[in-house]
């Protein structure tokens, strides 16, 4: 068996601060809303029915951590996701929790069988 090289606490600690952005609930409804398009803040606020400190919190984190680009224009902050690999990402995520779903149903439908 082939053994694994050790990985700097560094790296491992990057990565960790990558995935614990998804982690946040808000940040997963704010990337989906900017699936497609970019948004300005102000629409983000009213999409989501949070105060715009929260969504800007969030914003930030993401742009902080290259997930997002912004771009001012008069008064508004426009957002778009750079980093589009985080929806390759997401799809595999929602995927395999689509699929363990799947196999509970099953199971509890053989449960209810008998």
């Amino acid at each position: 068996m082939k053994q694994a090289l050790p990985v700097p606490p560094e790296v491992v600690q990057q990565v960790a601060e990558y995935f614990s952005l998804l982690s946040e609930p808000m940040r997963l409804r704010l990337l989906h809303l900017l699936r497609d398009e970019e948004k300005c803040v102000q629409e983000l606020v009213e999409a989501t029915q949070t105060s715009q400190a929260n969504v800007s919190k969030h914003l930030k984190v993401m742009w902080q951590a290259g997930i997002l680009s912004r771009r001012s224009e008069g008064t508004c902050a426009y957002y778009r996701v750079e980093d589009e690999m985080i929806f390759e990402l997401c799809n595999r995520v929602c995927d395999r929790l689509a699929s363990r779903l799947e196999q509970q149903a099953r199971n509890f439908r053989i449960l209810n069988s008998k």
